[in-house]
């Protein structure tokens, strides 16, 4: 863990930290010390290193920010979890909360909070995904709401993929209401599936993280992942099931009603979308989403998650594009 040795008083301050482990500080620095150079450019400090001691410059504030980010990214890279340099940039924006402890369970040994793929292991990467992952593994149907990019759909499907590859479930079954009736799909060329499929691009893109190819290509030839629009739904009941409906603010709430009674037993049922993005057809604004929340919220074995701007794990500039077209501060 790293040290603290000194710091000065006033609004200008100095600080200076060594880490205990110097064989680690390539991957904590980067490459290029391109870490430290993330975190100058986010938090308005100068670092300068030497040899495993790490001397940091600037307002108390902002060094103390600083200070947290190195120590989790050395927590981090000694646990042998991977750091690029979205991660550097989610873990920055985590250090605005109060504290980063929140990373780890507080009642199960300080296990970290994580769910493990094939292809790799997540952990959370903003301060509402800590809650969101939690409530994946533990609730029967959680209602995941708030702008893109901040992994809603992303997380449902790697806690999808982990369930079915232990056996937990039978089956991963993910729809989108991309499409409503079939005057729509016939004006694209190719058959069902080649009309669907680029609706589905982004779980597909999902799968592909959690889940080598030919896997992927083998479940849905089988039949355990099935990947299909909405109106596909109607008249089954999902049992042994990993179910998820993403951009569901474009749902009507007689089709959100018609999704949520398909729940079956031993399912699980992620719904994700973006409250203020309704994009109905005939200018409806009423989506299903918000009157399904309205209605659910508060029911045992039902979460609402929310995320926000601060939430977006994507490019930094990202998260200040969504505080300006929904008129906040940035």
């Amino acid at each position: 863990m790293a040290k603290k040795a000194q710091a000065q008083p006033g609004d200008m301050s100095r600080l200076e930290i060594t880490f205990d482990r110097p064989h680690l500080i390539n991957t904590i620095f980067g490459e290029f010390d391109r870490n430290l150079v993330a975190i100058e450019n986010r938090l308005g400090v100068f670092i300068s290193a030497r040899g495993n001691r790490v001397q940091i410059e600037g307002e108390a504030s902002a060094i103390a920010r600083a200070r947290d980010v190195l120590n989790d990214i050395y927590t981090r890279v000694a646990r042998s979890e991977e750091i690029d340099p979205e991660a550097v940039q989610a873990i920055i924006s985590m250090s605005a909360e109060p504290t980063l402890d929140g990373i780890v369970r507080k009642d199960d040994n300080s296990a970290p909070i994580m769910i493990r793929t094939r292809k790799k292991t997540l952990v959370p990467r903003s301060a509402t995904q800590i809650p969101y992952m939690e409530a994946l593994a533990r609730d029967e149907i959680i209602f995941a709401l708030g702008p893109a990019g901040t992994g809603k759909t992303y997380l449902a499907v790697a806690q999808a993929v982990a369930m079915l590859i232990t056996g937990a479930v039978d089956r991963l079954i993910l729809s989108r209401p991309a499409v409503e009736a079939g005057e729509r799909l016939g004006f694209l060329p190719g058959d069902m599936k080649e009309k669907v499929d680029p609706y589905l691009r982004p779980i597909y893109d999902a799968l592909y993280d959690c889940l080598p190819a030919e896997q992927v290509e083998r479940r849905i030839a089988s039949g355990e992942i099935e990947i299909a629009p909405l109106a596909f739904m109607r008249g089954r009941t999902l049992a042994n099931a990993f179910i998820i409906l993403d951009e569901a603010q474009n749902t009507t709430p007689a089709q959100m009603k018609m999704f949520l009674t398909r729940f079956g037993m031993e399912s699980r049922m992620v719904i994700c979308g973006d409250p203020k993005q309704v994009d109905l057809p005939g200018g409806a604004t009423f989506s299903g989403l918000n009157d399904a929340v309205q209605r659910l919220e508060g029911v045992d074995g039902i979460s609402t998650i929310r995320f926000n701007s601060a939430d977006v794990v994507r490019h930094p500039l990202v998260g200040r594009i969504v505080d300006a077209y929904e008129g906040t501060d940035g």
